[in-house]
């Protein structure tokens, strides 16, 4: 009892000293055009903006393409066609400097800065394969992260996505919000599941399947979303999805124990291309 006591006023100083920053910050937000603005309001009314990597217009695109589609290539392939759950092929990239260069333009910090309110971490960049599954698991559950209050997710389809290859769906933010009854709802079905994830079917008992909105969209599509207060998933799919998810929350994270997966050694790490060139020069 007393131990729980104690966990509520932490809890309740670590909240209250986070709307404090957030008001001492929000004089210092930097500057944004009128289309990037657009992308802030999105997130903050229906928690995600779709939009294209040409449409961003970010000076280091190109190499970002051409180092993800190199090392794409170079994923191994996984003999997994006789497993009931495929997991995801996951390769941490952020050390690459075309990756870490796209995820670091000044552009995306200033428009995740004035969503998430405060000084932003860039936490890193996953490359990831997702492979054909007939059955809900994992990221294929509908779900919420968890590394922070707020929180940006920039999801890059590298690859057509369809319905058959299973695009990014969610739930409207004017759905869930905490003014409805629905949000404590599906923070029930949520907690029951010990926060892994609930099935097309659990949601359907609470939001109708008309409102849930996919994000099919050509290679090139980008995706910002904040998976924390966003309803998400990943769609079955019955064809292999590639692209790469770059994370960014506050300087300071709620929960930093998180964050770590996207810089160390929790997923396959590849070399950089300058030196798989140079150990090929020397064969």
């Amino acid at each position: 009892m007393f131990n729980t006591i104690i966990n509520k006023i932490s809890d309740l100083r670590s909240e209250l000293g986070y709307r404090a920053a957030l008001l001492n910050h929000a004089r210092k937000l930097p500057a944004l055009e009128e289309r990037d603005r657009v992308i802030v309001n999105a997130l903050k009314r229906d928690g995600v903006y779709v939009t294209t990597l040409e449409d961003l217009g970010l000076g280091s695109t190109s190499d970002l393409l051409q180092a993800a589609y190199t090392q794409l290539s170079r994923m191994k392939a996984e003999n997994n066609s006789n497993l009931t759950q495929r997991l995801p092929k996951i390769s941490t990239v952020t050390d690459l400097r075309e990756f870490s260069e796209w995820g670091r333009e000044q552009k995306l910090f200033n428009i995740i800065e004035n969503y998430i309110g405060l000084p932003v971490a860039f936490q890193g960049v996953h490359l990831r394969k997702d492979f054909p599954n007939e059955n809900q698991f994992g990221t294929l559950l509908w779900h919420k992260d968890s590394e922070d209050r707020r929180m940006v997710k920039m999801i890059i389809y590298l690859t057509d996505v369809d319905e058959k290859h299973g695009p990014f769906e969610y739930v409207p933010l004017s759905l869930t919000s905490k003014s409805r009854l629905n949000y404590y709802r599906i923070y029930y079905k949520l907690w029951r599941s010990g926060y892994i994830g609930i099935t097309d079917e659990q949601l359907r008992e609470v939001i109708p399947e008309a409102k849930w909105k996919s994000c099919p969209g050509p290679a090139g599509t980008v995706i910002f979303t904040d998976p924390k207060t966003t309803l998400h998933h990943g769609t079955l799919r019955t064809e292999e999805r590639s692209a790469l998810f770059f994370v960014y929350t506050a300087n300071s994270p709620k929960r930093p124990e998180l964050c770590t997966q996207y810089w160390d050694d929790t997923f396959a790490k590849p070399e950089s291309s300058q030196e798989l060139d140079s150990v090929t020069a020397l064969r």
